[in-house]
């Protein structure tokens, strides 16, 4: 692999829109996801000033001085690593409130700061938000994709394709951070993931906020590994590492403010009375979870139990990517009802249409697969644009009444 190439980020023309009308637009993502890179891509040609606050000289005149700071800065500057210096942001705010610029700063964050209390009540009104993940299969391959709007539009052909195969392991351990994918040997990734965890539990999370116990973190993350694409069950959580579930949710939190973990709600509906209410919970990256399960993947292929979740995180990884360089809204749940009628993932466009996902490892599906989505799509009735099951199969078909089984490849692929 090339350790010097550029992958191309979808982000860039929302980024490049937001700066011609909004006075601060907000990248944030977790730790090494490549905001630096794609702020640097847009900013400098532009003629954006640069300035990193993982320098600390940088980052204590920002916090001693903060007005002082704000007005010696270029008309347009990217600030960098902004969370290490929250005290900055009433002062931006005065400064975009005497001459409100648009595109005056282009912020990073790999923290979710809009959850910082000083950041949200400065800067309401005032700033735009791109949520930058790490690569997608899209973005990995170099091609946008349509696959969202076939799954909306019900508009999938019936064609055959090559499986994945021991190919679908591979994808599942890669994972999609720049940094971790430009080393070629499985072992040596492996160690940046493990590097990259003790370096966010230890530092990141600890210069958010003051925690008691810093070893239990890097802990919960192996639990919440194991758990990925399954209901949260905090209970379990707390009782495995001997803290209170107080302590647990806390922490929990805190995972998801670095963008570590991240919970998907339940989809709701008042003409359905026996919903589960439980939020799923997946980890952030499908390689950093193998690494903190201990399977490679070798040992994924073989143990299709544990590939089966981390499969199910990967897809909804993709989704949410795509979706966040799509034009329209796109809102992510799971559905699942107390006599177990299930959908993994559900997306909500706009104010009307509805698209249900399941995830399947195997290579052969049935009618029975169907199962869910079609309790979905009763329920729904006009506002279901349409279901799939994505499973390791070489051919698209039709199941009837807008649901389709769609190998899995095609989520990165389709044109």
């Amino acid at each position: 692999m090339n350790t010097n190439k550029l992958y191309p980020r979808f982000a860039v023309r929302r980024l490049k829109e937001a700066l011609t009308d909004t006075p601060v637009v907000l990248i944030h993502g977790p730790r090494q996801c490549g905001k630096t890179t794609l702020a640097r891509l847009v900013g400098d040609p532009l003629g954006y000033s640069y300035f990193g606050f993982d320098d600390p000289v940088l980052a204590s005149a920002a916090e001693t001085d903060p007005i002082g700071f704000v007005d010696d800065l270029p008309n347009h500057t990217i600030l960098d690593e902004v969370q290490r210096a929250p005290s900055l942001f009433p002062a931006l705010k005065m400064a975009i409130d005497r001459r409100r610029t648009p595109g005056r700063f282009l912020l990073t964050g790999s923290a979710n700061v809009m959850l910082l209390p000083k950041l949200s009540e400065s800067l309401a009104g005032r700033i735009g938000i791109i949520q930058l993940h790490p690569l997608a299969r899209r973005e990995l391959a170099g091609k946008e994709s349509h696959f969202l709007d076939a799954l909306f539009a019900g508009s999938f052909k019936m064609q055959k394709f090559e499986r994945l195969g021991k190919a679908l392991a591979e994808l599942v351990a890669d994972g999609g951070y720049p940094a971790a994918l430009a080393r070629p040997n499985p072992r040596r990734r492996a160690a940046w993931y493990r590097d990259y965890v003790e370096t966010l539990t230890q530092r990141d999370v600890r210069d958010l906020i003051r925690i008691r116990s810093l070893d239990v973190l890097p802990r919960l993350l192996e639990h919440a590994a194991g758990q990925t694409a399954r209901l949260m069950n905090v209970s379990e959580l707390a009782g495995s590492l001997q803290v209170s579930r107080t302590t647990i949710r806390e922490y929990l939190t805190l995972l998801e403010r670095v963008f570590l973990i991240e919970e998907l709600r339940p989809w709701h509906s008042n003409r359905v009375s026996r919903l589960i209410k439980t939020p799923k919970l997946h980890l952030g990256n499908t390689g950093l979870a193998s690494v903190l399960i201990g399977l490679d993947a070798a040992a994924l292929e073989k143990d299709r139990t544990s590939l089966g979740p981390l499969l199910e995180t990967i897809v909804f990884q993709e989704l949410r990517r795509q979706a966040s360089w799509s034009e329209k809204d796109i809102r992510f749940y799971h559905f699942r009802d107390k006599d177990n009628f299930k959908v993994d993932i559900i997306l909500e466009r706009g104010a009307y249409e509805i698209a249900g996902v399941e995830v399947k490892a195997s290579a052969t599906i049935t009618g029975a697969d169907f199962r869910g989505l079609r309790k979905l799509r009763d329920t729904l009735k006009n506002r279901f644009a349409g279901g799939i099951v994505l499973y390791d199969g070489e051919t698209c078909v039709n199941f009837g009444d807008a649901l389709f089984a769609v190998p899995i490849r095609l989520l990165w692929e389709i044109a």
